[in-house]
Order: C-alpha cells, then structure tokens, then sequence
C-alpha cells in the first residue's frame, strides 16, 4: 500500500491511497512531508471524512446502512459484504450527523439517507421489539451470528438505538419532513421490549432471545463492559421500562461491580474482570457506550465515569509505552488494544491478552480522554506507517511484530473514531444525545448525576 496524493481544498484535506507494487520513494517523502505540515485541526479533518466514508459511500445499498466489514482484498471467507451491522449502523448514524456538521454531505443529503433507514428498519425483522446482530442488506432478514443467535441482539439493538436518537435529537426542531423522521424514529425507540429481556422478570438483563432457542443463550450481562448505554436505555424507554434493581443487582451485581484495583499506578475504578488476569479490558468499552453518554461529570453510586475511561485509556498507553512483552513498534507513538482482527483471526486485545497487535480505532476513539497521546498515534499512522491506511482511514489492526496487516475494515472499529473526535473537539453527539428527555428520565431513574441534567432531576442525589 502506497499513499499516493493530497487532495487540498480551503476547508478540508483528505487522503486517498491505492496499492502499488514498486516503490515510490521520492513521491513517499513528499507525502511525509506534506502530512508532517499539516495542522492538528486538518488532520482531524482527515481522517474525520475516511472514516465517515465508511458508512456513506461504503454503505450497502438497499438499506442505506454500514456494513458489517469491508475487505479492500475483496476476500470474504464468512460472509458477504452486503451482511449489515445493527450495532456498527447505530454508529454509522452519528457519523453521517459528523458529514453534515464538516459540510462532507448536506443537511438535505443526510436526511434523504436518515429517511431511507428509518424505512428499512421499520420493516426488518425484529424480536420483542429488538432487532438481531446482523441482517440481510437485500431483505431485512436476519442473518445468525451463530447457530443461536437468530433473534434478537439487546446490545445491539441499544447501540444502533443510540444513534438513532441522536439523529432525533439533531432534527427535533427542524422541517415538517424533519419532524415526520423523528416521530418515526420515537415509535421504534418505543416497540423496543426491554423487560421483555428480563427473562420473566429477573434482576438482569439478558443479551439474546431466540423464536427458535428462547433463552439458550444464556447471557445475562452483568459486570463493567461495553454495555452500560443498554442498562441507560433499558431504564429511559417511556413504554417498557427496567426496574432499578435490574441495573443494581444485574449490571452492577449487587456492588461488586466497584472491586476495582489499581494498575500502572491508575485505579480501574470499576472491576473490568473477576476472574481474569487481564486488569481491565480492550479500549472499545471506553468507546460504545460514550458515543453518546458524556462521561464528563456522569456518576452514579458505583463510578465516575470521566475517570473510568481516562484511567482505561491512560492504562493502555503506559502499558504499551512500557511494553513488557517488547513487541516491535510499542511505545509512545504506537500504542492501543481492542478487539480486532488479527493474525489469529479476531481476538480480544488488552493487557493480559496481547497479541502484539495494534488496533487504530483504540488509540484514535480515545482521543477525548488521551488528546495528545492520540494525535501522536494519528500523525504516527499517516506518516511512518502509510501502508496501513486506505480509502475509509486506518485499516483495522496490524502487527509490526509479525509484519503483518490486511487492508480490511469493521463497521465497529471505524464507526467511533469520527463520532469520538468530534465529541473531542466539539461536544457534538454527547450534547444531542445527552439532551434528549428520554434518555435523562433513564439516568434519573439510575440516580445518575450529570451537567445536564436539570437541577429538579438531581434534587434527590
């Protein structure tokens, strides 16, 4: 892979490259150049339209929605590339809100694909309300992620909820047409059964349900992950609302939750792994549920959340800074785990279970809590690693290690580093997401203390 040119216009620089097979040594440092020029706010410009491109340009056609992978190799040994993401598309959303603000794409343009997602969803299958992991782009079907998981995704379904009420936040005060998309995006906000995903009324929420397995699944979801937003929505829905004891005794199980403990001198300030020797976990649990929540000041009786995802960024960059397994290319400029692909097929990267793979999304998505560590690991990228970029941004992982790389990309690893820069530099999706009513009557009823949440919600903190 080989970076070929600088597309430079007044309000945004962007980068395109193709493979080539001989080298271009003199065209190379050139490029260098001229990225080593470039100023922080047009880097971010960047790489905020690449990875916005995913889910625009790269979206699958008939529903207008990201995804689930994108191999620029055209290699696709499970799937086919039209499978979509539900998960991945709920951040996709928050991307396209991205476009607009950058002037990428029209206020009008966003809309029209807003609408034709709306339309699909409201006709693809659905479970108690939730929709499954993947779907068939052609037909709204669902696709199995696994033999048993042909139903619905609860997970699933609260991230691509997430970006779809961001999306009605964003157009609440707008045209009739405007209005008309927002009240359709609150009826399939509404038909979402998240008691349903009781099991009968248990104190936790469970993962999957099956027509055809009911509950064989068997994964309630308790204990500090990725899916704190779930636990939000579940207790925000105004039609089929969680009890706060699901939340308690579920999610935070019945306190143990807060056994934390401290690593490279920084408190995980929740317990990330009961049994595991890994102390805290891959960097996406930083990301997927914050798209939207803001953690800045957002507390509960178990965490301070800003200091949560800080500390697990923070944890991450001294780990690989410090390297103790001495993986090739770790350090200051070079740092990050999540789950991604790998050599070894996907795997879940974190200290504890290092590959001596990098991941960009985990660097990149945490750039609200590691500014200037994050941008160090951009420039890095696009600079002294050029082979490891393409048409919609950093591909998905790679290992210096093993000189190893694949020009592929997953909708989940692209989806947060636009909507995570763009709350870095202007708030945008945590403010639209943070002010919806809904979504404040949830935290309330958690007993969630935040900047916006207005004073009558915090009088009983």
């Amino acid at each position: 892979m080989r970076f070929l040119y600088f597309l430079v216009s007044i309000q945004i620089i962007f980068f395109s490259s193709c493979f080539s097979k001989q080298k271009e040594s003199e065209r190379e440092k050139d490029v260098t150049k001229n990225i080593a020029e470039l100023s922080d706010e047009q880097l971010l410009d960047s790489i905020q339209k690449q990875t916005f491109n995913y889910f625009w340009e790269g979206a699958e056609p008939v529903s207008g929605m990201g995804r689930e992978r994108l191999h620029m190799d055209d290699i696709y040994p499970h799937h086919d590339k039209d499978i979509i993401t539900t998960g991945g598309s709920g951040f996709g959303l928050m991307a396209i809100l991205v476009g607009v603000e950058r002037n990428f794409i029209t206020r009008e343009q966003a809309l029209e694909r807003f609408e034709k997602i709306v339309a699909y969803l409201e006709k693809a299958d659905r479970f108690h309300g939730a929709w499954p992991h993947w779907l068939i782009g052609k037909t709204g079907k669902v696709y199995p992620f696994s033999k048993k998981d042909d139903g619905g995704d609860l997970v699933e379904t609260a991230f691509l909820l997430q970006g779809l009420l961001t999306v009605k936040q964003y157009f609440s005060n707008g045209s009739e047409r405007e209005i008309s998309l927002c009240n359709k995006i609150q009826k399939l906000w509404e038909d979402v059964e998240w008691d349903w995903y009781t099991k009968g009324g248990e104190d936790v929420l469970y993962w999957h349900w099956s027509p055809n397995y009911n509950w064989e699944m068997n994964f309630p979801v308790g204990g500090y992950n990725e899916c704190l937003i779930m636990y939000v929505l579940a207790a925000a829905s105004p039609t089929h609302p969680i009890k706060k004891s699901v939340y308690e005794k579920g999610w935070a199980l019945n306190g143990n939750i807060t056994k934390d403990t401290v690593y490279y001198d920084l408190e995980t300030e929740l317990n990330h792994y009961e049994h595991d020797k890994a102390p805290v976990g891959p960097l996406f649990w930083a990301h997927y549920s914050y798209l939207g929540l803001n953690p800045k000041g957002l507390k509960d009786q178990f965490a301070d959340y800003w200091k949560l995802n800080q500390n697990h960024a923070l944890i991450h960059y001294k780990y690989c800074v410090d390297n103790p397994m001495d993986f090739e290319g770790y350090g200051e400029d070079c740092w990050g785990l999540t789950s991604s692909y790998s050599f070894k097929g996907y795997a879940g990267h974190r200290p504890g279970h290092d590959l001596g793979v990098i991941s960009p999304t985990a660097a990149i998505s945490s750039i609200p809590y590691t500014p200037k560590e994050s941008i160090k690991f951009i420039r890095y990228i696009y600079t002294k690693q050029d082979s490891l970029f393409g048409k919609y941004g950093p591909y998905d992982a790679f290992s210096l290690e093993k000189k190893w790389y694949l020009p592929r990309y997953l909708a989940i690893d692209q989806g947060p580093i636009p909507v995570m820069i763009e709350n870095y530099r202007t708030g945008l999706l945590w403010d639209l997401f943070m002010n919806n009513e809904d979504v404040q009557r949830g935290l309330k009823n958690l007993n969630f203390t935040s900047p916006y949440l207005k004073e009558e919600n915090n009088e009983d903190h």
